[in-house]
């Protein structure tokens, strides 16, 4: 835990003197010398030399700092999402290496060739970057749906044909490093808390809005995931008793009113089959003045608001981020929402939580999924240094 403690403190900072970290972390210097020795040992931190620091002729002899060793180590971030696969590439310091974005001709697969898949794309990538999948150390694999992160197992996903699969199993079978799976929501969770809008906050929550709806909650610094890895479905709370179809296989999921596919099954009964065959031109129908399309949108806007003002009355949170594509989320923060979010929530004497919006890519997901790996390839080259 220490060894652990110490490789945090280092990659926060960029770079730290011995001294630095035993001030930051409440060690004996001699405790950090012993551990940043085994790091330097096991090949994941460095020594900064004078020559590395650009003003280090300006300031006499400096004190040598460490950092994480650069170019080591990559780590793959990964995005299923509805109809693509976004794959990112990192060094252990967090520089990307490669980037790769591979269009999905099915958007539910068999487990197995959905991991066939993703190993495919990783070997492209690999060609492209002209090494082999052997310089890769972990990947991080953010999915839809409920997920039992400590065992990679899925309950559901909106990716796969079945339900109930181990799918770590798979993993393992057919990867060529060790593979960790996560709700992709959690990832965002931890992109934000990492390098994002919730950086040094220890209470948040992150909604993402894609083809369904997710949930990232952050409590006392780390993610809250449930015990079976089942909690945080937001898109899945229910807002109407017998109400819409929900691709989960219930009724009333606020998910069926708000994410694109509740939006898109909206559109085709209310309107007509053909009328609007992706969000961005449900959005511009509304613009255009099309009636049943503003109801469509208007109604999502209330579902929503309702839902975040029973999340500020459950959590309390510091602030809550939404994360979306601009053109799925823009009417899911208008003053009309916000308004309702005021008026549903308990009433305090103090202000509301802060509710801000984050325009997330596909890359930003893959980026959360390579954070998230960053941090279990530490630990477990931690562990290796400790057997």
């Amino acid at each position: 835990m220490t060894r652990l403690r110490v490789l945090n403190c280092i990659r926060a900072s960029g770079n730290a003197s011995r001294t630095d970290i035993a001030a930051a972390l409440r060690l004996s210097p001699a405790t950090v010398t012993f551990v940043t020795s085994g790091l330097m040992v096991g090949g994941l931190i460095e020594e900064v030399t004078a020559t590395d620091t650009p003003d280090a002729a300006k300031r006499g002899r400096p004190r040598v700092a460490l950092r994480l060793r650069k170019g080591e180590f990559h780590i793959g971030g990964i995005k299923i999402a509805r109809g693509s696969m976004s794959i990112l590439v990192l060094d252990f310091d967090g520089k990307e290496v490669k980037r790769l974005e591979v269009p999905l001709t099915q958007p539910q697969m068999e487990p197995e060739a959905l991991v066939l898949t993703i190993r495919d794309a990783l070997t492209a990538a690999y060609e492209q970057i002209g090494c082999g999948l052997e310089r890769l150390s972990g990947i991080s694999i953010g999915l839809a749906g409920q997920i039992d992160a400590e065992t990679r197992f899925v309950h559901w996903s909106s990716s796969l044909t079945q339900r109930n699969v181990d799918l770590g199993k798979h993993l393992d079978k057919h990867l060529p490093c060790a593979a960790f799976l996560d709700n992709d929501a959690n990832l965002v969770a931890k992109a934000e808390q990492l390098f994002g809008e919730a950086k040094g906050l220890k209470n948040f929550l992150v909604v993402t809005v894609e083809h369904g709806v997710g949930l990232g909650i952050v409590l006392g610094g780390r993610l809250y995931r449930g015990e079976r890895g089942c909690g945080a479905e937001f898109g899945h709370t229910k807002v109407a008793l017998n109400g819409a179809a929900c691709q989960c296989g219930q009724q009333g999921c606020l998910e069926a009113y708000v994410g694109s596919s509740g939006l898109l099954r909206r559109a085709a009964e209310d309107i007509s089959p053909d009328a609007f065959p992706t969000v961005r031109a449900l959005v511009q129908g509304a613009v255009d003045g099309n009636a049943e399309a503003s109801k469509i949108l208007d109604e999502a806007g209330q579902m929503f608001g309702l839902g975040l003002s029973n999340l500020i009355n459950l959590f309390d949170p510091e602030r809550i981020i939404i994360a979306g594509m601009e053109h799925r989320i823009a009417h899911l923060h208008s003053t009309a929402v916000m308004n309702g979010v005021r008026n549903n929530v308990v009433k305090v004497d103090a202000p509301l939580p802060d509710i801000s919006i984050n325009h997330w890519d596909d890359l930003m997901w893959a980026r959360g999924a390579a954070a998230m790996g960053i941090e279990h390839v530490s630990a477990l080259k931690v562990k290796e240094l400790s057997e």
